[in-house]
């Protein structure tokens, strides 16, 4: 199980063989590998395949203090968010780590939503990207759109009584349209069981809910000088889809692709056009 260390943080990430020039897959706010399992199937054999967990998901370390988790969920929440939080240039800092610790000379990032900010800190800060893709996600600050309110409370609650599966349940369903998970009653099980092993712990996921808040590079893509590409779903109740518009128009080589009707999570939703797409930006660039 390779494992690399960042800032005195174990970083742990899985590696799939192949010919081509790697991919590295980086993950959501609190989701684990999990999320982008349809994408690295299809991607594994022709490139090699670096899959990390986040900084206090799955098999990585927290790195928080050891209080932390014992403090009042109001109280540790509130921290999190502002003083202790994660950052996502920190979490760029992971990635360099990874790909470092595995020898990786370029790759191409894929990042959705967090995953997505961290990928735009990368290649601001490191050299080994060779393309980005950025999935549903935004680059913060004031002339970017917010998480809705409503949604931002719904992915933070937690319902009387509800049990560790409902709660994991209930969360994610801004993330996805109810027709995809009325359809698909089975895939969701699964997909809530997939979350109860592989997702960050609360503290860990509120430290990187600070850290997404805190993002902020939307004057400073214009320095990114690798071809990018947009993936956005024009019904995203999480990242609206006017971010991904934003992006197109401040990073100079990119390609904008909407996905009509698509939610947050729609690389799951709609996984054959998604990886059909990142297949051919992969091998062209274009």
């Amino acid at each position: 199980m390779p494992r690399a260390t960042s800032d005195g943080v174990s970083i742990y990430y899985e590696r799939d063989d192949g010919e081509d020039v790697p991919v590295v897959f980086v993950q959501g706010l609190g989701y684990g590998r999990w999320m982008w399992r349809w994408q690295r199937e299809a991607v594994a054999g022709d490139h090699e395949v670096i899959a990390p967990d986040n900084r206090g998901t799955g098999r990585s370390e927290a790195g928080l203090p050891p209080v932390v988790p014992k403090l009042p969920r109001k109280l540790r929440a509130a921290l999190l968010a502002g003083p202790l939080s994660y950052s996502v240039e920190g979490m760029a800092a992971d990635l360099e780590a990874v790909l470092e610790d595995a020898g990786v000379r370029e790759a191409h990032v894929v990042g959705a939503s967090l995953g997505g900010m961290v990928a735009q800190a990368y290649a601001l800060e490191y050299a080994r990207a060779k393309t980005l893709t950025l999935c549903c996600t935004t680059h913060g600050g004031s002339d970017a759109l917010a998480i809705p309110e409503e949604t931002m409370a719904h992915l933070g609650s937690t319902p009387k009584g509800a049990s560790e599966r409902e709660v994991a349940r209930h969360r994610m369903r801004p993330a996805f349209t109810e027709r995809f998970t009325n359809r698909n009653p089975h895939l969701m099980d699964r997909i809530v069981e997939w979350r109860l092993e592989q997702d960050a712990s609360d503290p860990a996921r509120e430290a990187q809910g600070g850290a997404a808040l805190a993002h902020d590079v939307g004057d400073r893509l214009g320095e990114i000088r690798v071809p990018t590409l947009v993936l956005h779903g024009t019904d995203d109740r999480v990242v609206p889809v006017e971010n991904g518009e934003l992006l197109a128009e401040k990073i100079p080589d990119t390609r904008l692709e909407t996905f009509d009707g698509g939610s947050h999570l729609f690389f799951i939703e709609d996984d054959d056009r998604v990886t059909e797409r990142l297949l051919a930006f992969l091998e062209t660039g274009e």
